[in-house]
């Protein structure tokens, strides 16, 4: 029972380590469109 623990922290530690480098690694698609919003003035008190 303890090896089997030891093997799934390993398992877990790992894909949680992958997932991190993935994340800080990747470099994502940017939008080939414009994002444009309209704010209307009742949400800019004076």
């Amino acid at each position: 029972m303890g090896k089997l623990t030891i093997g799934v922290v390993v398992i877990v530690v790992l894909a949680v380590l992958g997932g991190a480098a993935f994340l800080a690694l990747w470099n994502p698609p940017v939008p080939s469109t414009p994002v444009q919003k309209v704010l209307p003035d009742a949400r800019f008190p004076r």
